[in-house]
């Protein structure tokens, strides 16, 4: 919008445009970076892909969020703090250095999560420094380390966490642009672009991973822009976590069952619920298309609905969750219950 209150659809639409194209153009480069460098995820048991895949062209999507999530939330009506954009570019810039050198060195998990939780806590301290109450810091801190490290978890079979980037981040644009918000619903909109381009080349079959580079970087992003909705209008905040219910379900119970089971949290696994579906024979698109059709059928109209009607935020993301983890736990039994694609059925 300009001083009168109307879109400006060029300025709008160029940094729409720019986060789409730089992404697929360093992708595409972050594919022969990576072959050259030996980055290379090798099949084994304990990953659902077959043949050896480039990683860490999640690269692209970081570099082209950095730039243009930054424009848009600064240049279009209703910008946001300038203190604030900063906040959010540099714990950007810092959960996806440390992504990237874990994608060429891997790193033990301290030095991750301190980095991580670095970030989170500098982009806190941004929103504290503009009118937001500290009693919320312990809440943004533990919602954004989870974020980062929830993402990372599910990125692990073709598309998957591409698509639900896009998803996430489209939502959550049309939800800034349905309270007036057009700088928020833009650089979200970037993010959303961003993770188109990115999908194109991650598709199943895979011709590049994201990697922890692009991972935790999205993770960080739904954080981001979810409380930057908040902020602006605090009921939306349901309606936000009920578009991640998916992703957050399945991580959440699988982290549950591990820790309770007494196995190492944070080591590599293959017993996240997508992965036993694709243990069980079901293919990368496949599994895909459910988790985009929960997406689409359940959290979408769940979140309009609670847009529209604030007043029944509450109890309808409490029902969604609650059937989130029923639907889990049918389709984990149906899964272990399944035979898998050689004929044997899938052992826990």
């Amino acid at each position: 919008m300009n001083e009168h209150g109307f879109v400006v659809p060029g300025l709008a639409a160029g940094w729409l445009v720019s986060s789409f194209v730089l992404t697929s153009l360093l992708v595409g480069a972050a594919i022969y970076y990576a072959r050259r460098r030996g980055m290379l995820d090798q099949p084994g048991h304990r990953r659902s892909h077959r043949i050896p895949t480039p990683r860490g062209g999640g690269i692209g999507v970081v570099v082209a969020v950095f730039i243009c999530a930054s424009g848009a939330l600064l240049t279009l009506s209703k910008p946001i703090s300038t203190l604030v954009v900063a906040g959010m570019a540099a714990a950007l810039f810092l959960v996806a250095l440390v992504g990237w050198w874990d994608d060429h060195r891997p790193l033990p998990v301290w030095p991750r999560l301190g980095t991580q939780a670095a970030a989170v806590v500098l982009f806190s301290f941004t929103l504290i420094a503009t009118n937001l109450s500290w009693y919320w810091f312990p809440l943004l801190l533990l919602a954004g380390m989870w974020s980062i490290n929830l993402h990372n978890f599910m990125d692990g079979i073709d598309g998957l966490l591409a698509q639900q980037i896009v998803f996430v981040a489209g939502a959550l644009g049309c939800l800034a642009w349905s309270v007036a918000e057009p700088a928020l619903a833009i650089g979200a909109g970037t993010v959303m672009t961003a993770g188109v381009g990115f999908w194109f080349y991650n598709r199943s079959p895979a011709r590049i991973f994201m990697g922890d580079v692009g991972s935790g970087s999205a993770g960080l992003l739904v954080f981001v822009f979810s409380v930057l909705l908040w902020r602006v209008e605090p009921s939306l905040a349901w309606a936000a976590l009920v578009l991640s219910s998916a992703f957050v379900t399945d991580a959440s119970l699988t982290l549950l069952t591990r820790m309770t089971g007494g196995r190492s949290w944070h080591s590599a696994h293959r017993e996240h619920l997508y992965q036993w579906m694709v243990r069980s024979g079901m293919s990368h698109a496949g599994v895909d298309a459910r988790y985009f059709g929960w997406n689409l059928l359940i959290a979408a109209p769940a979140a309009w609905w609670m847009a529209s009607h604030p007043e029944a935020a509450l109890p309808i993301a409490v029902a969604i969750y609650v059937m989130a983890a029923v639907l889990w736990l049918v389709m984990k039994r149906r899964c272990l219950q399944r035979p898998a694609a050689g004929g044997r059925h899938v052992a826990a």
